[in-house]
Order: structure tokens, then sequence, then C-alpha cells
């Protein structure tokens, strides 16, 4: 009978202090065509978010094929501005809850090379639409401003940006 009982818990102890095998973990990654299904859900619900702030400010903006919208509220008499050119410029930028993140206040008026200098793809695009001593709101999706990982800085990921901006001059 003591053989029994010792061998019994001898064979408890085995199968106790066994260790389960971890089960592999299978990591779903989603396919290209998933991936890009995504994103255009992303930029389709920003869009109406967007045009539900556009309705609530009551602003009548014009539409640009990238979905950057923008709205000149005052009108400058100057030359046009065209990618190449340096453009010097007043702003504010605000995100859509009206969180300001950055002012040329702060700075003084910022220059950058039209297409070619690091700022947000949709400043390149809507400061085209513009000319010297124009004043406009833009809206920048986050897919044409600081995309999924914004800025690190002030501008969080997925952030739309709304730029108060004046355009007071350009050179070559």
């Amino acid at each position: 009978m003591k053989k029994y009982f010792i061998l019994i818990i001898g064979i408890l102890l085995v199968f106790s202090c066994k260790e389960d095998k971890p089960k592999e973990e299978t990591m779903l990654v989603p396919s290209r065509n998933e991936t890009a299904d995504m994103n255009k859900n992303w930029n389709i619900e920003e869009q109406e978010i967007i045009n539900q702030f556009v309705e609530r400010k009551g602003w009548d903006m014009e539409t640009s094929e990238s979905g950057l919208k923008y709205l000149i509220y005052k009108k400058g008499t100057g030359e046009k501005a065209e990618p190449g050119m340096r453009a010097m410029v007043e702003y504010s930028v605000t995100l859509l809850d009206g969180t300001e993140v950055y002012s040329s206040e702060e700075v003084g008026p910022q220059p950058f090379l039209i297409e070619r200098d690091n700022v947000e793809s949709g400043l390149h695009e809507g400061i085209t639409y513009m000319k010297v001593g124009d004043r406009a709101k833009m809206i920048i999706p986050y897919y044409l401003a600081h995309g999924l990982l914004g800025d690190q800085a002030n501008i969080p990921p997925l952030a739309s940006l709304v730029f108060d901006i004046r355009l007071l001059g350009l050179s070559k």
C-alpha cells in the first residue's frame, strides 16, 4: 500500500510540475487590400468630421482633389504663389477642437520653399491657391499633415489641422 501511495504522489508531482507548452501565437496582419480599405475608411470618416466642423463654422470652403479645404477670406493683390518660390507667411495652427498648437506670433513670420521644404504637404498645396496679401483658412486632413504619428511634440496622431494663414510675400 505504501508503494502505491508513493507511486501516486510521484505521478501527481510529475504531472503537476509539467509545464504546459505555450501555444503558438499567431499575429493577425492585415493584407495589403485590408490595409488599403482601412485607410480609405479612415479618410472617409475624417472628411465627414471635417465637413461637420466646416458646417458648424458656416465657412464656404473649396475642396481640392486631395481633400484639402480652403477659404480665402481676405483677397490680396499681389503675385500668385507657385512651386519653387519662397513664401513668407504668418499663421496660427489649431486642432479641430480649437487647441492652438503653433503660431507665428511666438517665432515671427516664417519662410518656406513651396514644394521643397519640410512642411505639411497640405500647406504646400494650399499656398498655391493664394496671392500675396491673401488671408486664408485651410483645413489640412491628417494624411496631408503629420499622418499616423503626429509631430511627436504638439500635434497628436491622426490630427487634422486648421491653418489661419496670411501670405506676406514671395521671392524666387
